[in-house]
């Protein structure tokens, strides 16, 4: 072992090694500056980007339904285009200000057996958000309320509480599209008896809670540039160009594609057409020892899998709080407890859960989903949602008239 390392040294004295560290050395004043610049600049990038995520207000709002919807999701895509935003910013907001592009929350909640939905945002984009909600839906009602998840104690699991939570990914390149509300014959066309919601199962579903249980169903939003759009079309050509030029049948006829291949071509046409969003989704699970069961995320799954399709795309978990090996009980807390922390920040894209220097390099990537992607898993639900405790209001609340007499 001795006579090893002294060989090992032995290279630095002499050698090609040696004559590349001597030439290192004295052209230190040519790199030194470059690596202090880039270590600098690094920093700086860090330092004015987290002042704009700590200056920039927050809030939440409550999207509080109507009685009656008789909109499909479409409108909600109508909505989410609105949204869309992917401006970065002159060189002196960026470099300077350390300004970012907007992201969003859209959250569905069930709290004791309540079920809510939420939208988080910036105070700057709230008139933003309202007109474009009241613009297709001007019954509802929005309005601020205090953060959910502070209602909860921050040190969870502990010896009341229980937690359970996931985040998800896709399970094919994201150039190929979910199950839309499209499928689902939830679209203007459709006749009513036709129309198979499956936001209802999930408002059943958190409907059912007991006193003591949560679920938070999380999706974050910031607006994709067009590259996702190319892939796709490049995908299609391959598809059909692999049909066009294949070898004649046994009958002398040219091989066209088969129904199902049709089908999935038709829907990565209608997917390209459409705005896309870098999305990261995640769920979580809390309940009061008592009545913590394992059923109720088993089930919220099993939900999830409605929007799975065997020849488009699909929702998996990349990443749970479940842990099977290597001291699993303490890893496990430890999972648990980021996720809840990254939940309540909402935080995916940036830090702290996130990077400033090389965004959407989280622990589970952000994919692309469309607008009706997002509309599906996102939305008002209509007629054909009766849960009792999905609340509703009988009207909103209007302004008085300007020429109201005082």
């Amino acid at each position: 072992m001795i006579e090893l390392i002294k060989e090992l040294f032995s290279l630095f004295n002499a050698g090609p090694t040696a004559e590349i560290l001597r030439i290192v050395g004295i052209a230190w004043f040519i790199w030194l500056p470059i690596v202090l610049i880039l270590i600098f600049w690094d920093v700086w990038i860090i330092y004015v980007r987290s002042g704009w995520v700590v200056h920039s207000p927050w809030i939440l709002l409550e999207l509080k339904l109507p009685r009656e919807i008789a909109k499909s999701p479409r409108a909600m895509e109508v909505v989410l285009n609105s949204f869309h935003n992917t401006r970065k910013g002159n060189l002196y907001e960026r470099y300077w200000q350390g300004f970012l592009a907007m992201w969003y929350s859209l959250e569905i909640v069930g709290i004791n057996g309540e079920v809510h939905f939420f939208i988080y945002t910036t105070s700057f984009f709230r008139n933003l958000v309202e007109s474009q909600f009241y613009s297709q839906y001007p019954d509802m009602e929005i309005i601020e309320v205090d953060d959910y998840t502070k209602a909860v104690p921050k040190d969870i699991p502990n010896e009341e509480w229980r937690m359970w939570g996931a985040e998800y990914k896709l399970t094919k390149p994201d150039v190929y599209p979910i199950r839309t509300y499209v499928e689902f014959r939830l679209d203007d066309q459709a006749k009513e008896e036709e129309k198979a919601d499956p936001l209802v199962s999930l408002m059943e579903f958190l409907g059912s809670l007991r006193p003591g249980e949560q679920v938070w169903v999380q999706l974050l939003i910031k607006g994709a540039d067009s590259g996702w759009q190319k892939e796709a079309a490049a995908l299609i050509d391959k598809l059909v160009g692999r049909k066009k030029f294949a070898p004649p049948s046994e009958e002398g006829r040219l091989l066209f594609p088969s129904p199902g291949e049709t089908d999935v071509l038709k829907a990565l046409e209608r997917n390209i057409a459409k705005i896309g969003y870098k999305t990261g989704i995640r769920f979580i699970y809390l309940g009061r020892r008592d009545v913590y069961t394992w059923a109720t995320f088993a089930a919220f799954l099993g939900i999830m899998k409605q929007f799975n399709s065997a020849t488009l795309n699909g929702l998996t978990p990349a990443w749970s709080t479940s842990v099977d090996y290597f001291f699993p009980n303490w890893r496990s807390v430890r999972r648990q407890k980021r996720l809840i922390d990254m939940y309540r920040q909402r935080s995916y894209f940036f830090p702290p859960y996130g990077s400033f220097l090389w965004p959407d390099s989280g622990r589970v990537r952000p994919f692309i989903l469309t607008t009706e992607e997002l509309a599906t898993l996102f939305h008002f639900p209509g007629r054909t949602a009766e849960t009792p405790t999905l609340e509703r209001i009988e009207s909103r609340k209007g302004e008085p008239p300007p020429n109201l007499p005082v």
